[in-house]
């Protein structure tokens, strides 16, 4: 398992779909997973602190957590079949829960869980991006990964 960062949350055109943008620690693959437009405005608020006045589905979640006594060890993605992304919650005390992965992220960002992705996935649905040497290197690379992100569909990773 290879420990991901979250980028954050883009919109690929021209179909507006929101995408959950993860990045490999350490490595060089990005991870791209088309989301629910919910889920990615779950995943934003989280990144950016903002607390809504009452809980939304993802806060609670943590909430009840804390209240119980267990505690997020970490979020899995391991998998995608059909187009369609899986994930495990990682529970103290040994429990797994299936779960989708932008529900995962959403809480893993909330309750400062680390997330992992399988070797397998990261090698079928991985982008590779190139260390870069220099500023513009690195300029020409985000470059051309928006210009990956703009043609890519779901479908791609099937």
């Amino acid at each position: 398992m290879h420990e991901l960062d979250v980028v954050g949350v883009r919109v690929e055109m021209p179909s507006n779909q929101p995408i959950v943008l993860l990045r490999e620690v350490g490595g060089q693959r990005y991870l791209p997973i088309w989301i629910g437009a919910v889920e990615a405005t779950a995943i934003a608020f989280a990144q950016q602190g903002v607390v809504p006045p009452r809980p939304m589905t993802h806060d609670l979640f943590k909430d009840v957590l804390d209240t119980v006594g267990v505690d997020l060890e970490q979020v899995r993605i391991t998998e995608v079949r059909d187009n369609t992304y899986y994930a495990e919650l990682v529970l103290s005390g040994g429990y797994e829960v299936s779960s989708r992965p932008s529900d995962s992220i959403a809480l893993a960002l909330r309750t400062g869980t680390p997330i992992y992705a399988s070797e397998p996935l990261l090698d079928e649905a991985g982008v590779l991006m190139a260390d870069p040497d220099s500023e513009e290197e690195e300029e020409d690379e985000v470059a051309r990964f928006r210009e990956f992100l703009e043609q890519v569909t779901p479908e791609d990773f099937s």
